[in-house]
C-alpha cells in the first residue's frame, strides 16, 4: 500500500502517522479477473482506487452491445461519480480486467476521513478536476478526430493500454467494433 502514500503525496504532503490514520478509512480488496464489483440497477456505494491491477466501468446499450466508457489503472479512480454522490442506482457496471488489488470506500466512510483529514478535501478536488479535464478532452477529440486519428492519438497517448487491454476493449473505449479497429491497425502497418 506504499504505492497509495507515494500517490497522495504527489498531490498533498501525508506524514506516516497521517497515512497510517487514512488507510483505515479504505478496505483492501482483491478482485479477480473478470469480477464485477458494480453491476448497472445496483445502488452505487463505492468508490475504488486502484493499487494493482486495471478496471473498466461499461454500458450495455439496448442491443446488448458492451460500450466501455472509462478504464483505471494503477494509481487511478474509478466509479458512476453520479451515482456514487447521490447514492442511487447505477446505469454503469465495473469489471476487473485483470486481477486486481483495489482499496474500497463508501460515502459515508469518505466523509469521516474527510472530517478527520481535511487536506484529503485538496486531494480528492485535484483529483476530480483532472478526471474531469481529462472527460472534455474525451469528449471533444470524439467530435473533432477521425476514427483513425483517435486510435493514433489515443495509441500514441497511451501505448501501455494498447500492449496491456484486450483489443476488444480499446475498440469498445473508441466506440469501434474489433473489426474495423483491426482494419485501422493493417491500414496504419501498410
Amino acid at each position: 500500500m506504499d504505492s497509495f502514500k507515494a500517490h497522495l503525496n504527489k498531490f498533498i504532503t501525508v506524514t506516516d502517522e497521517e497515512y497510517s490514520s487514512i488507510v483505515t478509512f479504505f478496505k483492501v480488496l482483491d478482485v479477480k479477473k473478470k469480477q464485477d464489483l458494480m453491476l448497472e440497477g445496483e445502488v452505487c456505494r463505492n468508490i475504488y482506487f486502484v493499487v494493482k491491477g486495471c478496471l473498466r466501468k461499461f454500458f450495455i446499450n439496448e442491443k446488448g452491445v458492451e460500450h466501455t466508457t472509462q478504464f483505471a489503472i494503477e494509481n487511478w479512480w474509478i466509479t458512476d461519480t453520479f451515482a456514487y454522490e447521490r447514492e442511487v442506482q447505477t446505469d454503469f457496471n465495473i469489471q476487473a480486467v485483470e486481477h486486481s488489488t483495489v482499496l474500497v470506500i463508501d460515502l459515508k466512510t469518505q466523509e469521516l476521513l474527510l472530517e478527520k483529514h481535511p487536506k484529503m478535501e485538496r486531494y480528492f478536488r485535484i483529483v476530480y478536476q483532472r478526471a474531469y479535464a481529462a472527460s472534455e478532452r474525451k469528449i471533444r477529440y470524439l467530435y473533432e478526430y477521425s476514427r483513425e486519428e483517435l486510435y493514433v492519438h489515443f495509441s500514441t497517448l497511451y501505448p501501455w493500454f494498447i500492449q496491456r487491454i484486450p483489443q476488444y476493449l480499446i475498440a469498445s473505449f473508441l466506440g469501434f467494433t474489433p473489426e474495423y479497429l483491426s482494419e485501422i491497425k493493417a491500414k496504419l502497418r501498410s
